[in-house]
């Protein structure tokens, strides 16, 4: 993370010297102990912890800009790093220390007939680039994960909050240093110039992965002008069903807080789907507590016979992430037909189910296609920190080498190590 302050217009030196900066400093970590690594996490995590005014400082020039801006309140929000917000940030960093180290584990091991022993053992990606907006956390949740699973990081964040990002590379820049890593794990690009990011995504052989974080727009980019793997997902169309058999304090209290505790992250709800035996007290409950929360309501026709203050859905409702305080709301005669509509309209992200009855539950596990499904518990839990792995730095809807929330074990692959007594192919 050398000249955080430069303003760059050659991009093609630039990003020559950002990925051979970061490839020497992969090649550096195949050689790094687990103990090392953990104290620079250490070293990072209180160096970020005596910073706090520092950063706040430097995001406020964020807030500033954002507010003139006119950007919306659940972006500035994400944006803000205020002391709980930081303190949050150092707990991850030390969760992520604590966690196993995936890197030389050994999946699989076993001897053939001609006494080849074979194993197949973890070791990180290499260099790896996340491209984000706005939220600064993902500064240093990509920083950290990549370092404990030895992999280098370039971190591209929006210009929304650049003094942040550049002030949490470098306070991480100094405390590298200072714990003999190379900080060139850690590098976060100077300039917002969307032009930068089309000469990264050109690297070929000098980068590994890419992994867009941010909206439709940004991730559509991405996925198009990469010469890279990318992995990614696009939108967030989350779905709730409402069984038949349900809990209706527990149907209430789950849409609730799926829909309003953060309703502009990718894992907030964004479709209610109920079972028409539900029709009348359940959906009554749940859409009286959402209404009472300012939820703008939108609603199928038989949603809107029983309830004529909602707002009536069009088709396109049904395909549109809202991340905002709406949330469309449909009445269906079957499981099947909820299975169906989710994997239909869904994004394959986060859908879950409520119901007492064990055997929907199942079927509703098996046949949803979505990265995550939950029963009787809120979308808003699939994420890395949640499911115990300190943080993440992506959630993929792909179906190659990663689905879900992106932690350690994600940011590795593997190669097979082979020992003979001198056999050779006949």
């Amino acid at each position: 993370m050398r000249a955080m302050e430069k303003k760059t217009t050659d991009y093609s030196k630039y990003v020559s010297e950002l990925t051979r900066a970061a490839r020497r400093a992969a090649l550096r970590m195949l050689s790094t102990s687990i103990d090392e690594k953990n104290r620079a996490l250490e070293a990072v995590a209180s160096a970020l912890g005596t910073s706090t005014d520092f950063l706040k400082s430097e995001n406020r020039k964020d807030l500033d800009a954002a507010r003139a801006a006119g950007l919306a309140r659940s972006m500035i929000d994400r944006l803000t790093l205020d002391d709980k917000t930081i303190a949050g940030i150092v707990t991850a960093v030390r969760e992520i220390a604590r966690l196993e180290d995936p890197v030389g584990r050994i999946d699989k091991e076993w001897t053939t007939a001609a006494g080849l022993h074979i194993q197949k053992v973890r070791q990180p990606i290499g260099v790896i680039v996340v491209i984000y907006e706005s939220r600064p956390n993902v500064t240093v949740d990509a920083g950290a994960l990549c370092l404990k699973s030895g992999n280098a990081v370039i971190l591209r964040g929006g210009k929304e909050a650049f003094h942040s990002n550049q002030a949490l590379g470098k306070v991480m820049d100094e405390a590298l240093r200072k714990a003999a890593i190379d900080p060139a794990v850690i590098q976060v690009v100077n300039t917002t110039d969307r032009a930068a990011v089309g000469e990264i995504l050109k690297r070929t052989g000098e980068i590994d992965l890419v992994v867009p974080r941010g909206g439709k727009e940004l991730i559509q980019r991405v996925v198009t002008e990469s010469h890279i793997p990318v992995v990614k997902h696009y939108e967030g169309i989350c779905h709730i069903y409402i069984d038949e058999e349900c809990d209706a304090a527990l149907a209430e209290k789950v849409t609730v807080n799926a829909k309003v505790q953060r309703p502009a992250i990718c894992n907030a709800v964004e479709t209610l789907l109920v079972h028409k035996s539900c029709a009348e007290n359940v959906l009554e409950r749940v859409l009286e507590a959402l209404k009472s929360r300012s939820v703008e309501l939108r609603g199928d026709d038989r949603v809107r016979r029983r309830f004529p203050w909602v707002k009536p859905a069009a088709e396109q409702d049904w395909f549109t992430e809202y991340l905002d305080l709406i949330l469309s709301v449909k009445i269906v005669d079957t499981l099947d037909e909820a299975i169906e509509h989710i994997n239909h309209y869904g994004s394959k992200h986060t859908d879950a189910i409520i119901t007492t009855n064990e055997e929907h539950a199942r079927r509703f596990c098996e046949e949803v296609d979505s990265a995550a499904v939950l029963v009787n518990c809120s979308t808003r839990l699939h994420d890395g920190g949640v499911f115990g792995m300190g943080a993440e730095i992506g959630i993929s809807t792909d179906k190659l080498h990663a689905r879900g929330p992106m932690g350690l074990e994600e940011l590795t692959i593997y190669k097979y190590v082979v020992r003979g007594t001198g056999q050779i192919r006949e």
